[in-house]
């Protein structure tokens, strides 16, 4: 649903500046270019599984409540991978996602931040690259646990600023319910799967979408507080028996907390220092959905109401690398945040790792050049299009205002079959197009119906249009 801002006639490693895009001129970093491109975010996209497990599933049976849940970590649902999904699933469906909604066919890089690759080895990034048509990209992971996706935008600028890349596609995305003990009540019920995108492009540093400052660090004295103790050289070199705590994800919660709090709170004043802003000077601070406790604490440590942060933990849970791009997709859909708006993102990960980072939001739907991006009013006609689709299923549906987003599927709005004929039926009713019942399945996302929609839209006018132009040549 979402347009870029970029040229696609352009190369962008010889040619970094794009002058339909907007430049900032009361941004520090719209002094005089430096040599080097700079990353620009033209792209945005998230994707969740269909599974959706609320508390009170879990509540079945784990010694907990809903209530209990709620009170301790902010989180009321998250989505669970089913059996045979992996994260490449995940990372290809976002990837593809972002990649549409940067209106582009290729790029020059595909980065996957992830905790939970597909196998020890190969790298999971490689083979998302192949099976999204990007053969012959340079594709690799980062494994920075939750920090991922901060680090993986800082690889993706150094290889923008290096000119080994014009374009990246950079994907955080996390199976964490492979890796997570069910029966492990502290764990079970924080993480979930899902996978976020953005594809940069080389820009100017003055642009919107331009990440322009960091602040990366780790301390591997904390090696322990975040980690899975089998599987890798370390545990297979010792040999020995294994247990069952050992294959799985264990958390120290208690020491991450405070860690998690210090270190993204200091790296947020390290990056805002760097960046010469100042606390009040920023309009939305995006932290790595941990939960939601740490991230109000995080905001008093630095000053800020709870109102600032940006979070979506509630209905996705901890989603690890995916968390941060997530919470941007599901801002960018609510149009929580606009053009221009300052926005800091910070995270915390397993290693330990944390970093930072700073931007102006992008002006994700600037008009572009039909056939290889949505135009303004293609967006305009799709926004139209979700509007239509929302209330359809407001009328016949009682959905927690909440989960409905984009994203979202029919299987997660808990729309059963019945609902979805009515759908069908209102949908012909109200727009004159005929949409089949198999054509509405509980994976389809509504991102994905509106297009179904629009197809079909587009369809019945271009065959109207046909008939009206025989028949005026018949007469």
């Amino acid at each position: 649903m979402l347009s870029p801002n970029s040229r696609t006639d352009q190369n962008p490693l010889t040619d970094p500046t794009d002058p339909t895009d907007p430049t900032d001129p009361t941004d520090s970093a719209g002094r005089p270019e430096a040599s080097h491109p700079v990353a620009v975010i033209c792209g945005l996209a998230g994707w969740l599984p269909p599974r959706v497990v609320t508390n009170e599933e879990l509540s079945q049976r784990l010694d907990t409540t809903d209530a209990w849940i709620r009170t301790r970590t902010g989180i009321g649902r998250r989505h669970f991978v089913d059996p045979g999904q992996a994260t490449s699933d995940l990372a290809v469906e976002a990837g593809r996602r972002a990649l549409e909604s940067a209106g582009l066919a290729t790029v020059d890089a595909v980065i996957v931040a992830t905790t939970t690759p597909d196998h020890s080895c190969p790298a999971t990034a490689p083979v998302v690259a192949g099976r999204l048509g990007l053969t012959g990209a340079a594709a690799f992971d980062v494994s920075a646990v939750c920090t991922g996706f901060v680090y993986g935008l800082a690889s993706a600028a150094g290889l923008i600023a290096a000119g080994v890349a014009g374009r990246v596609l950079l994907i955080g995305a996390d199976t964490y319910s492979t890796i997570v003990d069910p029966d492990d009540r502290a764990n079970a019920i924080i993480f979930g799967d899902g996978a976020g995108a953005v594809v940069l492009r080389a820009g100017r540093a003055g642009e919107l979408g331009a990440v322009t400052h960091f602040d990366l660090g780790s301390d591997g004295a904390g090696e322990e507080l975040i980690m899975v103790a089998a599987g890798g050289s370390r545990q297979r070199s010792a040999g020995g028996a294994v247990t069952r705590a050992d294959q799985h994800f264990a958390m120290r919660g208690k020491e991450v907390y405070r860690h998690a709090v210090t270190r993204m709170a200091g790296s947020a004043r390290a990056v805002l220092e760097r960046a010469d802003w100042k606390i009040e000077d920023f309009d939305h601070f995006v932290p790595h959905q941990a939960n939601l406790r740490i991230l109000h604490s995080v905001a008093d440590e630095l000053g800020l109401p709870g109102t600032a942060c940006v979070t979506n933990i509630e209905s996705v849970g901890n989603t690890g690398a995916a968390s941060i791009p997530l919470a941007l997709a599901d801002a960018a859909a609510r149009q929580t945040v606009q053009p221009g708006q300052r926005v800091l993102l910070t995270a915390f990960g397993g290693g330990l790792t944390w970093g930072s980072c700073v931007l102006r939001w992008p002006d994700l739907t600037a008009s572009g050049t039909r056939g290889n991006r949505k135009t303004t009013e293609e967006t305009a006609e799709m926004s139209t299009t979700y509007e239509q689709l929302v209330a359809i299923i407001a009328k016949l549906h009682d959905a927690d205002p909440e989960l409905v987003r984009p994203e979202a599927s029919f299987a997660e709005l808990d729309v059963d079959s019945l609902t979805m004929v009515e759908i069908s039926m209102r949908l012909e009713r109200d727009l004159g197009i005929e949409v089949a019942d198999n054509e509405l399945r509980g994976d389809l996302t509504l991102d994905e119906t509106v297009r179904l929609i629009d197809d079909k839209l587009e369809a019945v006018g271009s065959s109207a249009g046909s008939a009206s132009s025989t028949h005026r040549t018949k007469g």
